[in-house]
């Protein structure tokens, strides 16, 4: 991965609607070399997905937890590929200390909150969770 990899990848965490024309531009590329390092970088897994993050009055009503799980035995891969099955997962991180991994939930109701956590806690190799619903941004 080069420095103009590095700044696309910028470049679309910033806008990941952006085209590969106005990311040419800003590149000082052509269009046809986004294209190709885009292609390639979603080939190699440095570019895994693109998402839609909410900001709008949409949004303001959305439910976001952050849950901590602690995993029995090396089960961790199954455990992972279950996880990521779940629509309302938007990410997960493995960490280190008591807990293995560390989810961050996105749901737009407590009924469906509390549907994915109990699908969570149902998932085998799954020791225990702990839960908290993160309630308003801190600002300075």
């Amino acid at each position: 991965m080069d420095q103009t990899d590095r700044t696309l990848l910028a470049a679309l965490k910033q806008d990941g609607r952006a085209s590969v024309t106005q990311l040419a531009q800003q590149l000082g590329v052509s269009r046809s070399t986004v294209q190709t390092r885009i292609e390639r970088l979603q080939s190699s897994g440095a570019i895994r997905r693109f998402t839609v993050e909410l900001g709008g009055p949409e949004s303001q009503d959305q439910i976001t937890s952050v849950t901590l799980i602690e995993l029995e035995g090396a089960v961790k891969r199954t455990v992972v590929r279950a996880l990521y099955k779940l629509p309302e997962l938007a990410s997960l991180h493995s960490t280190n200390g008591a807990w293995d991994l560390v989810a961050r939930l996105e749901t737009d109701s407590l009924p469906a909150f509390d549907h994915a956590l109990n699908q969570i806690r149902d998932i085998p190799g799954v020791r225990r969770s702990e839960t908290c619903l993160l309630l308003d941004e801190a600002r300075p």
